[in-house]
Order: structure tokens, then C-alpha cells, then sequence
């Protein structure tokens, strides 16, 4: 297997793109309309319910700067929203690097776009499996697979992506935003990355430790009708 070796990179980058899937959409009234006043030209891609509080936030501006993941990706949604950002496309944009030539022939043959800042944070797991008549079914439906997906793989690529993760942090982005026209700094994405990492790891083990807190014949059985 060959390894990407990456030798030059910027220490500013450019926020003109940015996907946002959210299940907490705490801050996103503030947030959205602040990427846009700090930079006008920025596209924002997202999915679900996310999109249309987007798109309430936004109003008539939002035909110009926000886009369906579905439309960008070409591929719908599949029933219930299971499938909806695991794409090429997507991923090329998240892990595409600046000074790679391959990378940018690819973003090229694929129409993609490099994506500079993730703004995602996942079902509600912990919350569900708290309450006191949650089922196996309920908690299972709330295990997150493109969120965490979209995490890592904008984490991993903090030399050029920024992975928001926490809308605590929404301020101090805008903040960062504004102090350097508009760019994410390198410091700031490698702090978003640990967080990003660490929030992926939390939620993994809240995972696991619930499957694991019971029997076999204790959680699943009474779930299904096995056939």
C-alpha cells in the first residue's frame, strides 16, 4: 500500500465550502448567517432536516449558497435518510489534498469540490439509551454511521479541513473567521481535529458499552420475531 506523503500545506485556508448535518441544530441561527456575512461566496451543502432549517435560516439566499448533499452527490436519499453521505464524492472532497495533482484530476472528473469545513454531531445515542423504556431497536436506529464517517475523515485531513463538532465552539470559529478574512488557521484545525477524535471515540464506547451491558438472549431475542 502506498502511503500519501504530504509535504507542503497552507497555513490558511479558505472556508468556500461547507457541509452541515446536524442533529443538534442548537446555534445554527447564528452560526449560518455569520459563514455567509464572512464570506458571501461560500456553498454549503446538507441533508435532511438540517437543510431545511438551513434553507429557513437563510431564505432568499439560500437558492444561491445552499445545496442538497443528493443533488451534489447525484444519488437520493434512501428511505428513512439511512444512506445519505456515504459517497465518493463526498469523501473525495473531505480527504483531497491541496498540492496533489491526482486529488485535483480527481475533483476534476467528478465535478467535486474540496470541502473545508465539516459541522456535523450525531444521534442522539447516549440520550436514548438513558431513558427508562428505550428497546434495543430504538437504540440501535441511533447508532450514527455517515456522521461519525464524515468526522474522521475531516479530522484526519485537518491539514486542510476543519471538523466542527461541538456548537460551543460555534463563536470562536466565527471569531477565527473573521480575525483571518474569512480562513481556518492550522492551529485551529488541528485543536478541531482532537476534539473530533475524542467525540468519535466518547460515542464508540457509549456503543459498546450498551451492547455489551446485557446477554445475548437478554437484548436481542425479545426484540424479533426471528424467523
Amino acid at each position: 500500500m502506498t502511503i500519501n506523503i504530504v509535504e507542503k500545506i497552507d497555513d490558511l485556508v479558505k472556508v468556500n465550502h461547507v457541509l452541515v448535518s446536524v442533529s443538534d441544530k442548537t446555534g445554527l441561527d447564528t452560526l449560518i448567517p455569520e459563514l455567509v456575512n464572512v464570506n458571501p461566496g461560500i456553498k454549503i451543502f446538507s441533508t435532511g432536516g438540517t437543510y431545511s432549517k438551513i434553507k429557513d435560516i437563510l431564505g432568499d439566499a439560500s437558492e444561491s449558497t445552499l445545496t442538497q448533499v443528493s443533488e451534489y452527490t447525484g444519488q437520493p436519499e434512501t428511505q428513512g435518510g439511512l444512506v445519505k453521505t456515504l459517497d465518493f464524492k463526498i469523501y473525495l472532497g473531505l480527504l483531497t489534498e491541496t498540492y496533489n495533482d491526482s486529488h485535483q484530476e480527481d475533483l476534476k472528473r467528478t465535478g467535486g469540490v474540496p470541502i473545508d469545513m465539516v459541522i456535523v454531531n450525531l444521534y442522539p445515542f447516549q440520550e436514548t439509551i438513558k431513558k427508562q423504556d428505550v428497546t434495543l431497536e430504538n437504540a440501535r436506529g441511533n447508532i450514527d454511521i455517515g456522521g461519525p464517517c464524515m468526522i474522521r475523515a475531516s479530522a484526519k485531513n485537518f491539514i486542510r479541513v476543519a471538523s466542527v463538532v461541538d456548537p460551543a465552539d460555534y463563536g470562536a470559529i466565527i471569531s477565527s473567521l473573521k480575525a483571518t478574512s474569512g480562513n481556518t488557521t492550522l492551529e485551529l484545525r488541528h485543536d478541531l481535529a482532537k476534539k473530533a477524535f475524542k467525540h468519535t471515540a466518547d460515542y464508540d464506547q457509549a456503543i459498546s458499552g450498551y451492547l455489551a451491558s446485557g446477554t445475548f438472549s437478554e437484548t436481542v431475542l425479545p426484540c424479533y420475531n426471528l424467523k
